[in-house]
């Protein structure tokens, strides 16, 4: 009697396993889909500030600004 509690026990064992894998699995797909929200957004925010930078500033005149730094 003792084999058989021992393979019941590692039957047993192995079934709590699978249950816990398959919500992992569960968990990560969840996680995989919210990084890659995540990630189309950061796409889209440096998408508009490399337009943002790229367009010369404009002044209430309406005159372009370019760089009037003075060293």
């Amino acid at each position: 009697m003792a084999i058989t509690d021992k393979m019941w026990e590692a039957l047993t064992t192995v079934i709590k396993m699978n249950d816990k894998v398959e919500r992992l699995a569960e968990a990560v797909k969840s996680q995989q889909g919210k990084i890659e929200t995540l990630t189309e957004r950061v796409i889209r925010l440096e998408t508009a500030l490399e337009i943002a930078l790229s367009r010369p500033v404009m002044t209430r005149t309406g005159a372009t600004q370019l760089d009037e730094r003075k060293d």
